[in-house]
């Protein structure tokens, strides 16, 4: 007996179905999906909450000194002229950046295994790449999802069963986190 519902799919079709619906409920929150579907996702999803929580503390913060160009009032970079070429003038400023510890790092790829990339795009613009940025679902993980479950083991998604699909009599579910 397998580990796993095949769910008539090839193994890279279910895997990128997986992928897709698990990237989706932890984006959105939840998903309306069928039961056998909602069931493997939540295995996966829980999975990766769990790794979040575990992990969410595991960094240190690190002062670095990096070169930022100048720029005026427009906006626009600063030009010096040195031996008759125009050359950009930079400032150094110090900065406070997050540095992974190698178990936080270790989770962070595992969790990029699994995602999707999110692009959120704003109502206004649709249709449009201006506005648009990408979500980094791992760092979302982190900072908003997995400090919510610090005091809760395990059972981080919820199946509710809405009713049956009228094409073929599946079971529709909503697959929310708790």
């Amino acid at each position: 007996m397998s580990g796993y519902r095949k769910l008539s799919r090839t193994a890279s079709q279910r895997k990128a179905l997986l992928r897709s619906q698990v990237t989706q409920l932890l984006y959105h929150g939840k998903i309306v999906t069928t039961e056998a579907k909602a069931k493997e996702v939540s295995k996966i999803a829980e999975g990766l909450i769990a790794l979040a929580v575990k992990e969410k503390d595991n960094f240190e913060t690190v002062t670095v000194t990096c070169k930022v160009p100048e720029k005026d009032a427009s906006g626009k970079r600063v030009k010096e002229v040195v031996d008759g070429k125009k050359v950009t003038k930079y400032q150094e400023v110090q900065k406070e950046i997050k540095k992974d510890l190698p178990s936080r790092l270790h989770a962070r790829r595992k969790m990029y295994k699994v995602f999707y990339p999110v692009t959120e795009v704003p109502t206004e613009g649709k249709g449009r790449k201006k506005g648009t940025k990408k979500i980094d679902m791992a760092e979302k993980m982190f900072t908003e999802i997995a400090p919510k479950y610090v005091n809760r083991n395990g059972g981080y998604t919820r199946i509710i069963k809405i009713a049956q699909r009228p094409g073929d009599g599946a079971m529709k579910v909503l697959l929310e986190l708790v």
